[in-house]
């Protein structure tokens, strides 16, 4: 199994001390987490894409372009870049520069995003967010694979033997899909034989475990091989402690932090009480033990094999959320990479060879090609 952190970049007041950090310090708190997260050995870390108040990732590129200049083997993840919204030529060639720019340790978290502020912000309706969504996935994964596309897009200009640069470094880089509640997201992961990332965060484990499912059902009658399917999972908060007595009242001031600020927002919580949320929530608090038997837990439901934890201290303090993390790489981890698989891949670079499996890999990527081509009217 491998484990990533993750950021979604939110600035608003510490839920237990009230303070708020500036936007620079909270760009600089971004990357202490990622230096701690290769420091810990953590295999990924990423990045959130978000357009609209209280979050400053709206430039994932930009951000993890500085972090790539700063670590050397950490896997750089999006997550997620909200296509719906983008340009795909021009989201290309970001995130192939990026690419790169980190040596190839680019991974890419696709999805149609949320709120209806960003909706507005680029003009996006309900009603087109998923064509908007799979159009852009679509042109994107082109782009990628060939040197020259044409296309007729519904919701961009058309292309015409369109040379577009700089050319990836990978070939092709992996691409998750993520997915809250969608089966439109999980359709277009299975299509195309693509891991998906099940958010995870919000409700209980059942309309995920339901999602994901779905997509092991997909998967088949796409016709991929069922033993290649791979499945990410987030969690919806993290604390281990030595104790689950010592997690508990640790998370305590956390926990009633969100909640007070989800009630003046109006917003009816969907786990009322901290131990509510540590039952049946995807939060993992508590003891190395407890951990590691609720991972087990959702492993059974999910067949995950990419779980990732909140990258920053989110209420708890520098050296709570460091010693937490610490924990986990020392107690936690070993135990679960010696039981749960890793996905069906090496963690690295996306560089096939000529010839062997990448032969028959580019073949199928032609194929998709000339499907999603017949789509778009090229």
């Amino acid at each position: 199994m491998k484990f990533i952190t993750i950021t979604l970049i939110v600035q608003a007041p510490d839920p237990v001390t009230g303070v708020q950090a500036s936007t620079q310090e909270r760009f600089r708190q971004v990357v202490e987490s990622a230096l701690l997260a290769e420091e810990l050995g953590f295999d990924g870390f990423g990045v959130g894409e978000r357009h609209e108040r209280p979050f400053l990732s709206s430039s994932p590129p930009v951000v993890l372009s500085h972090i790539a200049a700063l670590t050397e083997r950490i896997r750089l993840f999006t997550a997620v870049t909200t296509l719906s919204l983008l340009d795909p030529v021009r989201a290309y060639e970001d995130y192939a520069t990026l690419d790169h720019l980190s040596g190839g340790r680019l991974e890419l978290i696709i999805g149609k995003g949320n709120g209806t502020a960003q909706r507005e912000l680029f003009q996006v309706t309900p009603e087109d967010q998923w064509d908007r969504n799979a159009e852009s996935y679509e042109l994107f994964r082109r782009i990628w694979r060939n040197d020259k596309v044409t296309a007729s897009p519904k919701f961009r200009p058309a292309l015409h033997e369109a040379e577009v640069w700089p050319r990836p470094l990978q070939q092709p880089i992996r691409v998750w899909h993520g997915s809250a509640t969608s089966r439109e997201s999980v359709d277009l992961a299975a299509r195309y034989g693509d891991p998906l990332f099940s958010a995870n965060v919000t409700n209980s484990i059942e309309p995920y475990a339901e999602l994901i499912r779905y997509y092991r059902e997909r998967w088949e009658y796409y016709g991929h091989d069922p033993e290649l399917a791979a499945v990410g999972a987030g969690t919806a908060g993290f604390y281990a402690a030595p104790t689950s007595q010592q997690a508990l009242a640790d998370y305590r001031p956390v926990f009633e932090g969100y909640l007070a600020f989800q009630k003046r927002l109006g917003i009816e919580p969907v786990f009322a009480t901290l131990e509510d949320f540590v039952a049946r929530s995807s939060a993992l608090i508590g003891s190395p033990q407890q951990i590691v038997d609720k991972v087990h837990r959702y492993h059974e439901q999910f067949g995950h094999s990419v779980l990732h934890l909140h990258a920053e201290p989110g209420g708890l303090t520098a050296a709570q959320h460091r010693a937490s993390l610490e924990l986990f790489q020392s107690d936690i981890a070993p135990v679960l990479r010696r039981v749960i698989p890793d996905p069906p891949w090496d963690w690295g670079p996306v560089l096939p060879a000529a010839g062997g499996p990448a032969a028959d890999l580019r073949a199928a990527d032609l194929q998709a090609d000339l499907q999603a081509a017949d789509r778009q009217g090229a």
